[in-house]
């Protein structure tokens, strides 16, 4: 019974840290390097190469983990650091928002 109750209060614990909000990345944002990519985000989900994922999204100062919750990368999380309204990077390059930020 105790593992059960430990189990459960850390699934808790881990859903109350996260969020289907993009925040700052909501919108459309594009890198060329290494090789051009769009990516979308949206309230629970991404979009890119046509697409879409169910994840969620952890807000820590400029920086935002996006954790995907289902496909071949379930459980993995990704960085992106917020430069200004416009820029962000992440382990997969310098992106830029497509059109003006939300």
């Amino acid at each position: 019974m105790f593992r059960a109750l430990t189990i459960t209060l850390a699934a808790l614990a881990l859903a109350a840290c996260s969020t289907e909000n993009p925040g700052a990345l909501k919108g459309t944002w594009t890198v060329t390097e290494p090789f051009p990519v769009t990516v979308t985000f949206r309230a629970g989900e991404m979009e890119t190469m046509g697409t879409t994922k169910k994840i969620s999204y952890k807000h820590e100062g400029n920086t935002v983990l996006v954790t995907y919750r289902e496909g071949a990368n379930k459980g993995s999380t990704f960085r992106y650091a917020l430069i200004d309204a416009n820029t962000m990077r992440s382990d997969s390059g310098t992106f830029h928002r497509v059109g003006n930020a939300p």
